[in-house]
């Protein structure tokens, strides 16, 4: 009787050691990873498809977000329809003559790219990242023939991370209508402010170019009396936060200067006559 219940072979021999035997515990551990794994990898692949569509959809919500479109339930796809996507080259200001379709250009992508990649030299990396692609897509809204406001994407690092965002201007290119970050890793309550609606609300109506055509916004150190001079180019600091504040002070003066969306912006304001 006992010849018959006795396993056989390699794996017979092993489960019937003990369980606290270490070959036992190893090779249960293995096969568990190895179950996990299969598993994880199994759920990352099925559900690319949807995380493809999900970050689509975050990424339109927040530009429908910052042109105060976006109604909670509202079809973003169709609401988004409104947008006039383009790309433009930063090295000229001019839209890129590309066979590059803009709805789905990956800017980050071709940051990193060896042929749509621009390696950038310290004295202007002001933002801290690296490189920025030849390409950045623009998002426009249009009353009739005329632009309403101008959706830029803008990036730059803070304390911890890099901080991703939309910026949109108004039809002058140079008042702020908007500000949203949605992807960064700053500390919770410190630099995570950055994502607090009061603190957005008070960029909006603020000037980004002085009379000169020169970047003049940056967020100050503290509270801003916008009783005195220039404070049309100051936004208040955050709280306990300044190497935040600095970097998002940083990355607006890069993305809006000679290296990012400066010659672009400066083309539009020259069709309008503004400046």
């Amino acid at each position: 009787m006992a010849e018959i219940t006795q396993k056989k072979g390699f794996l017979g021999r092993l489960m019937q050691l003990p369980n606290d035997d270490p070959k036992k515990t190893i090779f249960i551990a293995i096969v568990l990873c190895l179950v996990c794994s299969v598993m994880v990898s199994t759920a990352a692949v099925s559900l690319k498809s949807r995380q493809v569509v999900n970050q689509k959809n975050d990424i339109r919500q927040n530009i429908l977000a910052v042109t105060d479109q976006f109604e909670p339930g509202m079809d973003m796809e169709a609401a988004f329809e409104q947008f006039e996507v383009r790309l433009v080259d930063l090295a000229n200001g001019q839209y890129a003559d590309t066979d590059i379709d803009p709805a789905t250009y990956d800017q980050r992508k071709a940051a990193g790219s060896p042929d749509l990649g621009v390696r950038l030299e310290n004295q202007q990396d002001v933002a801290g990242i690296g490189s920025r692609a030849k390409y950045a897509p623009v998002y426009i809204l249009r009353d009739g023939d005329e632009i309403q406001q101008l959706v830029i994407p803008i990036h730059g690092y803070g304390l911890w991370s890099t901080m991703y965002g939309f910026l949109s201007l108004g039809s002058d290119f140079n008042t702020i209508q908007g500000l949203r970050f949605y992807e960064h890793a700053e500390t919770p309550g410190l630099g995570g402010e950055i994502e607090n609606p009061r603190w957005l609300a008070k960029w909006e109506g603020k000037k980004i170019y002085d009379e000169n055509g020169n970047v003049a916004f940056r967020v100050a150190r503290g509270y801003v009396d916008n009783n005195l001079p220039q404070a049309e180019y100051k936004v208040d600091g955050l709280s306990g936060a300044t190497l935040t504040s600095k970097g998002v002070s940083n990355m607006i003066s890069f993305w809006l200067g000679e290296d990012g969306f400066g010659p672009y912006l400066q083309s539009l304001r020259s069709e309008r006559g503004n400046n």
